[in-house]
C-alpha cells in the first residue's frame, strides 16, 4: 500500500504564505487521485484540492480558490499545496489522501471529488496562523 508524508507545517501571520509537501511513497499510476484536506479542532475534515495525476485541473473548495494552488512534480510521488493570503480560519491539521473511491467517481466521468472518503491517508501536518 503506498505510504503519504506530509511537511511543511509552520505558524506564520495572516496574509502571509506556505507551501506544503505529500511525498508519496512511490507511482500509484494515472489513473488515481491524490487530494487535500483539513481538519481544525472540533470540525469535520474538510475537503481543499483534488488532482487527477492523469492530467487536467485540480479542483478546489470555495473556501480555498484562488489562494491555495495543487500542483505536483513529473513523477507524480510528490504534490505540494502552495497556500496564500493565509487567515487565521486556515489553522488546521493538513492531510494528503488518495484512495479507490475517488479514482473510481473520475473514471465515472466525474471529479475526483473532495468528499473525505479517501482511504489513504498521511500523518497531517500542522498549520497555524495568527492573526
Amino acid at each position: 500500500q503506498v505510504q503519504l508524508t506530509e511537511s511543511g507545517g509552520d505558524s506564520v501571520e495572516a496574509g502571509g504564505s506556505l507551501r506544503l509537501s505529500c511525498k508519496l511513497s512511490r507511482f500509484i499510476g494515472a489513473d488515481n487521485c491524490v487530494a487535500w484536506f483539513r481538519q481544525a479542532p472540533g470540525n469535520q475534515r474538510e475537503g481543499l484540492a483534488a488532482l487527477y495525476i492523469g492530467g487536467g485541473n485540480p479542483e478546489y473548495a470555495s473556501s480555498v480558490q484562488g489562494r491555495f494552488t495543487m500542483t505536483r512534480d513529473d513523477s507524480a510521488t510528490t504534490v505540494w499545496l502552495q497556500m496564500g493570503r493565509l487567515k487565521s480560519e486556515d489553522t488546521a491539521v493538513y492531510y494528503c489522501a488518495t484512495g479507490s473511491r475517488a479514482t473510481y467517481r473520475r473514471m465515472s466521468g466525474y471529479t475526483c471529488g473532495l468528499l473525505p472518503d479517501y482511504t489513504i491517508w498521511g500523518q497531517g501536518t500542522q498549520v497555524t496562523v495568527s492573526s
